[in-house]
């Protein structure tokens, strides 16, 4: 199968894309909540059923220098959860820049009138994209 999903892990909301191997393409999906540091594991298995993804893509946060940082721990645990729950590889990929470039994004369709602010809660979802957008170049 040539379906992916794509992760950005935050302490407060876990960003959702679903990426195509085929296309090299990615877009933001969902944008779901953690709680008591577990995130909406029903939301995401509703998700997996839905689009039945082959790999799943978890971003590294590193610091400029490309080392790990304390929510590299974080990420990597999830990615070892989320792996053992749905029993798929798990790839993880450097983040670096993937939320500067979401903003980017965001503002620019803002600016073309195709989101509106209250839209800004989707931002998560859309670094998501782009860190599998990132992979799939890489891949």
């Amino acid at each position: 199968m040539s379906c992916l999903f794509g992760f950005d892990v935050g302490t407060k909301i876990v960003g959702v894309a679903v990426g195509n191997r085929l296309t090299g393409t990615a877009r933001a999906l969902a944008a779901l909540p953690v709680r008591e540091g577990e995130p909406d594991w029903q939301a995401l298995d509703t998700l997996r059923r839905e689009w039945l993804p082959a790999e799943l893509v978890v971003g590294l946060p590193l610091d400029n220098d490309g080392k790990e940082q304390p929510m590299s721990r974080t990420a990597r645990r999830f990615a070892e959860r989320i792996g053992e729950r749905y029993g798929l590889p798990v790839a993880l990929t450097d983040e670096r820049m993937s939320s500067q470039e979401a903003a980017r994004r965001f503002a620019a369709a803002r600016a073309a009138g195709t989101r509106k602010r209250s839209d800004a809660k989707s931002i998560d979802a859309e670094a998501a994209a782009v860190i599998l957008e990132s992979y799939l170049v890489q891949a």
